[in-house]
Formats: structure tokens, sequence, C-alpha cells
């Protein structure tokens, strides 16, 4: 979008009176003034000076944003416009160069203030535009989080939410209109049988986490099964977490769980960290929809899940850094798909149970190196009486390659000068 710069200005609750003389004549210079119609309200008309609210719906924002290209535009903002504001879509849209942004103190700055919260032990959760259920990643007790809210609708989900994951316990404080001559505060714990009607729009949550819990609180990757709903098709926990220490979660990397089932490696691995993202692909209707279930059940509902059969429902998504093939290995031409897909260094692991994927992964395992393992598992069950023994769970072959991978290529010529039997 050439030509169009935008500095992003913060204003507090408190309005144009607030607003420091450097950033007003930022604003009082501007030929346009963008922002909310609240924001607007704030400043002062100039003669000269076009003040203009966002589009609805903010889809049309490129489209809108064109109209100014080659004029001098300030866009108003709440606080900090890099905390869940108009900043970071700006900088998105049109690039780090063509931003500058001159901040106010922050709503989540002022919140830590009035509960004396430090920042190292305090955590934020936005959940503007959000489904509520990722608050559920972030629980456990002892927590202490500062969350962003949507409107005045969401102390009730939240309340909702800690009362079903067994945190009814928890301490929730409302902050409405920080930093203005308004500013009120509102306590209350989970389970409460009465809220006020009149909670304001604009607030944050302070939430101190009480009460043991109803669910699975570790980001330790293998969690029960008995966390995920079921049908039997899913990768066992101590399999799950070999597979999720290979593929190697990061921020900012895309997965790609395909037969995903339960969906529970694409769901544990957006759980390692909130930049992650994860896409499950599974054929089967009913069990699409309980990944979806499972996701938001275990806080991480961004979880996409696209129904249809690999490799054809594999077309067209978004190029991953990590693929996990837990079923249907042996279709045809998907490993070699998968390979070709992942991003440079992208990791890709596979399991089968069966002969012929066993066959399939030493095969692949010969042609490209990587790293073959057998993981069999036992656990005690009890055999009558007051005896018990070992029960052997269903051997699985894992096949774990890197593309690019100095080592990949090491370990397949090793194998071939060796005249391996494997």
């Amino acid at each position: 979008m050439g030509g169009l710069n935008i500095t992003v200005v913060g204003i507090g609750a408190d309005g144009w009176d607030g607003v420091p003389a450097s950033s007003r004549a930022i604003v009082e210079g501007a030929e346009v003034v963008l922002g909310g119609e609240r924001h607007l309200a704030f400043v002062p008309p100039l003669a000269g000076q076009a003040h203009e609210p966002w589009p609805r719906p903010m889809t049309d924002l490129p489209a809108f944003l064109e109209k100014y290209a080659g004029r001098r535009v300030v866009a108003l903002a709440s606080g900090d416009p890099l905390v869940s504001g108009i900043g970071t879509t700006l900088i998105r849209l049109l690039g780090h160069d063509a931003v500058t942004v001159v901040p106010a103190v922050s709503s989540v700055a002022l919140a830590r203030a009035r509960m004396n919260w430090s920042a190292e032990d305090s955590a934020v959760v936005t959940l503007v535009g959000r489904d509520p259920a990722a608050l559920r990643r972030e629980l456990a007790p002892g927590r202490k989080l500062i969350v962003l809210s949507s409107d005045e609708r969401t102390p009730l989900a939240v309340a909702g939410l800690l009362l079903d994951a067994g945190h009814g316990a928890s301490l929730i404080t409302v902050l409405g209109d920080l930093g203005s001559a308004q500013e009120t505060r509102l306590e209350f714990t989970a389970d409460t049988d009465t809220l006020p009607a009149d909670l304001p729009r604009l607030h944050v949550l302070a939430i101190e986490v009480h009460g043991p819990g109803a669910g699975a609180v570790s980001w330790a990757p293998g969690l029960p099964e008995a966390a995920f709903d079921h049908d039997g098709q899913i990768t066992k926990r101590d399999v799950r977490a070999s597979a999720l220490s290979r593929l190697a979660p990061r921020p900012g990397a895309l997965l790609w769980d395909v037969g995903a089932g339960a969906g529970s490696v694409a769901v544990e691995w957006l759980r390692a960290h909130p930049l992650t993202d994860a896409i499950a692909i599974e054929a089967h209707a009913d069990r699409a929809a309980r990944i979806g279930r499972n996701a938001t059940a275990l806080g991480v509902p961004r979880l996409q899940v696209v129904l249809g059969t690999a490799p054809e429902a594999l077309a067209g998504l978004p190029q991953p850094d990590a693929v996990f093939v837990g079923g249907g290995a042996t279709a045809p031409d998907l490993l070699d798909l998968c390979r070709e897909a992942l991003r440079p260094s992208g990791r890709l692991v596979v399991h089968g149970v069966t002969l012929e994927t066993e066959s399939l992964l030493v095969d692949a395992f010969h042609q490209y190196g990587g790293e073959l393992t057998r993981l069999s598992v036992e656990h005690v069950t009890a055999l009558g009486g007051r005896f018990t023994g070992w029960t052997p769970s269903r051997a699985v072959v894992q096949w774990t390659w890197c593309k690019g991978s100095s080592s990949s290529r090491e370990e397949r010529a090793a194998y071939r000068d060796a005249g391996s039997d494997l």
C-alpha cells in the first residue's frame, strides 16, 4: 500500500486532558485522524482536519486506508496500541516501516499497578475477539492472570469457565475504565450466585486462580488419554510424548496433524506455546467434531480442523514447519507430499503399527535417513486374585526425518555402507 504512513497515538481513559503535549502536537498536525467513535470524540475539532471512524467490518480496512495515501494520517488507540490494539493490525497490513507507534500507559500496566502484581509473577491473556476457552490453558492453582476482555459479557463467561474447570474459588476483580475519573473496582469469586448486571463495557479482569482444578493443567507432552474424548483412535500418551519431543514445538511454528483421530498431538502442540499453530486433518466427520471439542476443553480453540482424506485434503494448506502422520501413512504418495511440503529444517514424524506401514517406514529410512525407533510400552494390570503382571501395548514404529538435515544424509550413507540388514 504505497505512499501511506500512519502514526498511531495511544489515548488513556482520561481522554484528551491526559494526552501529553508531544502526542497532542502529533494529532493536531495530522490532516486525517482515524479511530473509533469514542476516541474521535476525545479530540477537539480542528479546521481542515478530517475525523474518520474505522470501517465496519474491519475486513474493509485495506480499501479504507488506500484513500489516505500521501496524507498525514494519525490513528487513535486505547493505551498501548500494541496490546491487543489497532497498532498490531496496521503493522501487519502496512509493514513495520509505514507505522509509528506512540503509546500511552497500557491497561495491562494499570491493572498490575492496581493489583500490585509484578510482570514477572503474572501472565496476560487476551480474550478480545477470541473464544474464552483459551483461558483454560492458563489455569493452575496460585496463578495470577490479567485478562483483556471483549465486553461486559466476558466476566460472566470467565466465571462459568473457572467454575467448570474446578476453580470456583478463584477471585475475579473487574477493573473498569482504568485511568479515568469513573474508574471502578468489583471483586467476586467465580462461584458467586449473584453478579451485577451493570458491569462496565471497558474493563480488565484480574484473576487469582484458586481451587484444585478438574482438568489437565500440565504443559508437558503426554497428557493421559482420559484428558481427551476419543473412540480409541488416539495416539497413546507415552508415544505421543516421544512424537512431540521430535516434532519440537516452538513459537510461530505450524503443525499438520494428518489422520488426527482425537487430535491429541495437535492439541498438545498448541498447548506448548500460545504462538504455535496447528491444523488437524481427519477423514471422519464424527472424529473431526470430537477434535474441536477436545481443543476447546483443553484451552486451544484456535486449532483448525480440516475434514477430508489425505493427501487430497492437504492441497492448499499453508506450508508447515512440522508434520505428524498418525494414521494412513500407506496412502499413495502421502509421505513424499509431506516431505516436500515442509519448510526448510521442518520435521516429519510418522507412526506405524501394521507390518505394511513398518515396511514403508523402513524403506523411507533407508532412502532418506533420519531416525527409526521402535517404541514398546508395557503397563501393569491385574491377572486375577492378588497377582499383577505386565501387559504390552501394540508396538509403534516411529520414523523421524528433518528436511535438509546433514545428519539424515550421513545416517543414510552409514547404513548403506555398512550393508545394514534393517
